[in-house]
């Protein structure tokens, strides 16, 4: 867990990327289909284990909620065990007060704590962004494999203020970040991907903005390729805007050769 006292964690890691992962200029959004920002992979269960270990062990560094955006958690929560009914090929059973995993673990829905069952139940990290004046605010979030960023210095924050210390985030991309949102449609999610360069696999890589930069992987030693498909999507009856994260991690022999176009 980026800790040097801990153990040292076998690499948690998928072997493909199943989308294209050329480079795209910002932002890069595409049309999605509408059930599509959920994932189930090959790196699921492992996947699946740490995000427990993480809610249990720092629950306050990846899960934040403001209680007016409780309503906007509890219909994501509605939504996706909706989906999940009605998607039985992604290997879930539901119940009234159960949900087995594709891995066969069955989680105990929590309605009172929406976001921490989430956490549980699918591989994608989720934010709630929520109009506040003229600009989406971060207003929940369950963010167990953040890429060099903190739960705790973006929450609350709106999305100009988010993106500011990424060099490529300029005004003109946060105005039309701001006015994707504000345009997203019922049943018509959007996404995108990013691309980065690691020197190990760990996933929870939580960085503070005025910290030192992430260490770049160098010409020789591990590199990993981390990739996330995010997609952006509007709950009917809150109108939240949900921002979800299906993290992918491939070791260099992996990556397709796209992965290694600048």
């Amino acid at each position: 867990m980026n800790d040097a006292s801990a153990p040292a964690r076998a690499p948690i890691c998928q072997t493909r990327i199943p989308f294209d992962v050329t480079p795209r200029s910002l932002p890069g959004i595409r049309p999605l289909q509408a059930d599509d920002w959920l994932m189930v992979d090959e790196a699921f269960g492992a996947q699946m284990a740490y995000r427990s270990e993480l809610l249990k062990a720092r629950r306050s560094d990846v899960l934040s909620l403001q209680d007016s955006a409780r309503p906007a958690a509890e219909e994501l929560l509605a939504t996706t065990l909706a989906l999940l009914r009605a998607t039985p090929e992604r290997g879930y059973r539901v119940s009234d007060s159960t949900v087995t995993r594709p891995d066969g673990l069955a989680i105990t829905l929590q309605p009172g704590d929406p976001l921490g069952t989430l956490g549980q139940l699918v591989q994608e990290d989720l934010c709630i962004l929520e109009k506040r004046g003229q600009e989406h605010v971060l207003t929940g979030a369950v963010l167990c494999f953040p890429a060099s960023w903190r739960l705790d210095e973006k929450f609350g924050r709106p999305m100009t203020v988010i993106h500011a210390p990424v060099p490529s985030y300029d005004s003109g991309i946060s105005r039309r970040v701001q006015r994707l949102f504000d345009g997203v449609q019922l049943g018509k999610p959007l996404w995108r991907f990013n691309r980065l360069w690691y020197v190990d696999a760990e996933l929870y890589q939580p960085r503070s903005e005025n910290g030192p930069p992430r260490p770049r992987p160098g010409k020789t030693g591990p590199r990993f390729f981390r990739c996330e498909k995010q997609s952006i999507f509007r709950l009917p009856r809150t109108q939240a805007v949900i921002f979800s994260i299906h993290t992918f991690v491939l070791s260099e022999q992996d990556a397709p050769p796209e992965a290694f176009q600048d």
